[in-house]
């Protein structure tokens, strides 16, 4: 069974077989010096001034980001589950929340953001998805971040990147914290989620808020190459081995590049079956087909095809389908994952099958000129 899910991801073996390896004490010099690999490694990738570990799922992180550079009233982005998770965070903690809200397809806009900053002067941070799993939409975080911050230099801007962090190259000049999670382009398992700070977001958390997820605490244990509490060993060990992998591949652009060019290729390819890409400004990290089939076409290609994606959530349960393209995925998986659409498309009656999806798919990922 090929798992083209949104996450979690496939883990590789070369990194399965680094984490099977006999189980190391966390507070010993052979774990730190893993510990200082993988967060060099870590900076590379989230292109940031500081860089924290947590053993938790990804809305650990984006818990941890909340409570600790929010200290009046958030701004959420509502576009989808995600987003308004971070507003029921913020609620949690009884702070002060005000939302922005759009359909799961359409992207915030920084004009909309800046008003709704003029008219609640009490926000203090921003939150917002990079990509909006939900829907697989991208929103133009790093334009409307450096709206903001001409504006309102002291906002906290918080961007979930857990679907972009691996995916895309992203413009952190004016992002205080950047969220990814281990079970994404990471291809590792669930349960280590990371934050990448600015020094303004550092400055702010001061001493920290809360217990587990105080950031300044884990800030002062992990520049010493450990953490506060018990480390996610093994998956800190898979993080060591995956961004080698990636660097051995080609390094972060080359990863960026083939994405890019599976995403396109994907979407291009499904397209020309005659189906419809649902976000207005669709993310790289997924490919989100709206149809009405799309329970059917699921379970054709689970059960025909060998093939498992996601569908939706909430209003959007069985009417979309969404297609991972976050990690090292082969580009032959992609391809029989367009051509086993196709195929159930022709099951389903309609339309035959005449080989339409790989012609565009080879054509797009391969720069095939004419191919198509």
């Amino acid at each position: 069974m090929l798992l083209f899910t949104p996450g979690p991801t496939p883990v590789p073996e070369s990194v399965r077989q680094a984490m099977a390896t006999p189980t190391l004490h966390h507070r010993t010099p052979e774990f730190e010096a893993i510990f200082a690999q993988a967060r060099t490694r870590l900076f590379d990738l989230m292109q940031t001034d500081e860089v924290v570990m947590i053993a938790s799922s990804g809305t650990g992180a984006m818990e941890a980001a909340v409570t600790n550079l929010c200290h009046d009233t958030l701004l959420n982005i509502n576009a989808g589950k995600f987003g308004e998770r971070f507003g029921k965070i913020a609620q949690a903690h009884g702070l002060g929340s005000v939302e922005i809200r759009h359909e799961w397809d359409t992207p915030a806009t920084a004009e909309e953001v800046l008003e709704t900053l003029e008219t609640h002067p009490q926000i203090d941070a921003i939150a917002i998805q990079i990509s909006e799993s939900a829907g697989g939409l991208r929103h133009p975080v790093e334009t409307i971040a450096a709206a903001v911050k001409a504006q309102h230099s002291d906002v906290m801007i918080i961007a979930d990147g857990i679907t972009a962090v691996g995916v895309e190259p992203i413009d952190t000049t004016h992002i205080d914290a950047l969220i990814a999670g281990s079970q994404k382009a990471l291809m590792l398992p669930p349960g280590l989620a990371i934050l990448g700070l600015s020094n303004a977001a550092v400055a702010k958390i001061g001493v920290g808020k809360g217990y587990y997820l105080n950031l300044a605490t884990e800030i002062k244990k992990q520049r010493q190459n450990t953490t506060a509490y018990t480390a996610a060993t093994t998956l800190v060990i898979g993080v060591e081995k995956i961004l080698s992998a990636i660097e051995a591949e080609g390094g972060l652009d080359v990863l960026y590049d083939r994405t890019a060019r599976r995403a396109r290729a994907t979407r291009t390819a499904l397209e020309a079956l005659g189906l419809h890409s649902y976000p207005r400004t669709p993310a790289p990290s997924m490919t989100t087909i709206d149809d009405p089939d799309a329970n059917a076409i699921r379970s054709a290609l689970k059960e025909q095809y060998g093939v498992n994606v996601a569908g939706g959530q909430d209003h959007l349960k069985g009417k979309i389908f969404r297609i991972n393209q976050m990690g090292l995925v082969a580009p032959h998986e992609a391809a029989w994952v367009v051509n086993a659409v196709e195929l159930a498309l022709d099951g389903l009656g309609r339309r035959p099958y005449d080989g339409t999806a790989n012609r565009f798919f080879n054509a797009i990922y391969y720069g095939l000129e004419g191919a198509q």
